[in-house]
């Protein structure tokens, strides 16, 4: 695609890439955003330098992409209930990311992408890692690809999350969380691209297998920071079923 409005940098070969010439806090015009939905689905993951965001601006650059997603463990701060919270510093008992997954897969509509900011970050390390499940189905065999055809799996948010609350120290209420069966492979409703649609974080097994075969092993937020503060926010967008 030829862009008129941001200059769009690739990072790596197969995901990532650096956008400049906007400021999002500004109003954004059809075209700007037709061009960040392009970037997005060509890129996978893009990133934005020296931006400063606060939780109304976050809010509307993500309606640009859809209805906003409201996190079924961690309610916002009051008033904001789409915004997500992060914060870790020296006091920290764990991270929020630490191990791969994609955001919230076990909901039966799993979130479009999340956008996130960050206002304090350490002098060295704090990076979130991106693994393209478009291209680790591509780097599959033909016969692995026609295996994995017609599978499911399900994704269980209530292990993952009653987890993070007795690590935190947040009574445990009985509360349901959401789960849901979707494809292990998915096709990308823009692009059409094949890719993998399983996560360590939520998914629990492949139905059509034994449990010994069902395991599934997608970001990763590394906390080689410590004790750095690292801090910001998340506004998550809501996307569609899996197909």
């Amino acid at each position: 695609m030829t862009y008129e409005t941001l200059q769009v940098t690739p990072l790596t070969p197969h995901l990532g890439a650096e956008i400049s010439g906007i400021d999002l806090r500004a109003a954004l015009g059809n075209r700007a955003i037709e061009e960040l939905h392009a970037a997005l689905a060509e890129h996978q993951v893009i990133f934005f330098r020296s931006q400063r965001l606060d939780y109304e601006s976050a809010k509307a650059l993500g309606r640009h992409f859809g209805e906003l997603h409201i996190h079924p463990n961690t309610p916002g701060p009051d008033g904001h209930p789409e915004i997500f919270p992060l914060h870790t510093d020296e006091t920290s008992k764990r991270i929020a990311g630490e191990r791969w997954y994609s955001d919230v897969s076990c909901d039966p509509e799993p979130p479009l992408g999340s956008i996130l900011y960050l206002h304090t970050v350490p002098s060295v390390g704090g990076d979130t890692l991106f693994a393209s499940q478009s291209a680790a189905y591509e780097a599959l065999s033909p016969r692995m690809k026609a295996y994995l055809e017609g599978l499911t799996a399900l994704h269980d948010g209530g292990p993952t999350y009653r987890e993070t609350n007795a690590r935190l120290g947040i009574p445990e209420t009985g509360k349901i969380y959401p789960h849901a069966i979707h494809p292990v492979v998915r096709t990308h409703p823009l692009t059409g691209r094949r890719t993998l649609f399983v996560n360590r974080g939520f998914t629990i097994r492949i139905n059509e297998l034994p449990d010994e075969e069902s395991r599934a092993v997608q970001h990763l937020a590394l906390w080689d920071y410590f004790p750095h503060t690292r801090s910001g926010f998340r506004v998550t967008i809501k996307g569609d079923r899996p197909s």
